[in-house]
């Protein structure tokens, strides 16, 4: 039966028994708001009462005071940590014979990454023989200066020889001593040089015992790592000169965050502050760390300063130039009371908030937001810490009330 229906029915009722039509109008208001309460939730000018069955859907909140910082916006990448990383040159030209190291391989620092054949290699070799000789050479000459010097010394002590003699001895054997030092100083270089060249202490032990020269060399990694990436093949010459990387080894348990600042907002950034930063390869997680550099200069093109920050990466999750989002707090932490991000209707500049009077009753509050930070919203005015609001649902609460 409709509204209209319903009142005409109950005035006839009240003329045949001599009801006022005030106590008509009452009854006939009773009889809708029980209709209502029964089939579904009623509805005011501010406030919506829901029935018991309908609260499964809905979720109410208390609020609470939480920390928020003033964060700047910004995008970037991940990249490798530069001072845990190095490319990999030759240090004497050749043709490359065998590859030991691949794409991805872990090294220890020392580990052989290729083999070169060349003959720059011999000439040094062959030095560090002749120093070697020559060491040994200067060795027996010493010794003979020795002993040549402590026999004159004892006839002369013995009033058997001259002084002149004692001196020519004792002049001989400086000189000795002299040829001796510069030998192993010769020797030394020699030796040194054959480690710069890439010779390993055993190679170098085994050319000074056997003395055999050896053209192949291999190129060991300077330091432990990831190998990330290889420019060099089978059969390739390579040479000393160009400058070319033949590898590139990371250590990848620590990584970058090189996020790009606008302009205006570098003010703002300080060294040491808190940067977070997502990324779509690994959605739920939220990578914190403190900004550690800030570049000296802004990209032409963009107009953005790149600041970067370290972080941990045991996970191996995060890789070189992976897009991320970043938010830099540039600010002391304030509380104030929050809401889920769920919790605020916002309609053009307005933003209301349904709380809770009573058990099934909700009443529509305009509230001043602020900024939005893990999941919760700031307000700003317009909530006290502890009032109740509806969180999950409040968008289906505000739709009845519209319609």
């Amino acid at each position: 039966m409709s509204f209209k229906a319903k009142t005409h029915f109950l005035r006839l009722i009240a003329a045949l028994f001599g009801v006022s039509l005030l106590a008509s109008s009452a009854m006939t208001s009773f009889a809708f708001i029980s209709v209502a309460l029964a089939e579904g939730p009623m509805k005011g000018a501010d406030f919506v009462r829901v029935v018991p069955d309908q609260m499964h859907q809905l979720e109410v909140v208390k609020v609470e005071t939480r920390p928020f910082r003033t964060q700047r916006s910004a995008i970037g990448l991940i990249g490798y940590n530069e001072e845990a990383s190095t490319i990999v040159l030759t240090p004497f030209s050749g043709r490359v014979i065998r590859l030991i190291a691949k794409l991805g391989d872990q090294v220890k620092k020392g580990d052989p990454l290729l083999e070169i054949d060349s003959p720059e290699q011999l000439v040094p070799q062959n030095d560090f023989i002749a120093a070697q000789a020559a060491k040994r050479k200067a060795g027996s000459q010493h010794n003979l200066a020795v002993i040549a010097e402590k026999r004159v010394r004892d006839l002369h002590e013995g009033k058997a020889a001259p002084s002149k003699d004692l001196q020519a001895a004792e002049a001989q054997l400086a000189g000795a001593e002299h040829d001796l030092r510069s030998a192993d100083t010769t020797f030394e270089a020699a030796r040194v040089r054959l480690r710069i060249l890439g010779r390993t202490e055993a190679e170098i032990s085994k050319l000074e015992q056997d003395g055999l020269l050896n053209r192949v060399t291999a190129i060991p990694a300077p330091i432990g790592g990831t190998v990330v990436a290889r420019k060099v093949g089978p059969g390739q010459y390579v040479k000393a000169d160009s400058g070319d990387a033949l590898y590139t080894i990371a250590d990848l348990s620590t990584m970058w965050l090189k996020a790009q600042i606008f302009e205006q907002d570098i003010a703002q950034v300080r060294i040491g502050q808190e940067i977070e930063a997502r990324v779509s390869a690994v959605p739920n997680r939220v990578f914190k760390a403190r900004i550690n550099a800030i570049n000296s200069a802004s990209d032409l093109t963009t107009r953005r300063v790149v600041v970067r920050s370290e972080i941990e990466n045991p996970d191996g999750v995060l890789k070189s130039e992976m897009f991320g989002t970043f938010k830099i707090s540039i600010d002391e932490a304030s509380r104030s009371p929050a809401v889920p991000t769920d919790a605020v209707i916002r309609e053009g500049d307005t933003a209301t908030v349904w709380i809770e009077t009573e058990p099934l009753l909700f009443k529509r509050r305009p509230v001043e937001i602020g900024m939005q930070q893990d999941g919760l919203t700031q307000i700003r005015s317009g909530l006290n810490a502890g009032e109740k609001v509806l969180g999950r649902g409040a968008i289906f609460v505000d739709n009845e009330w519209r319609q």
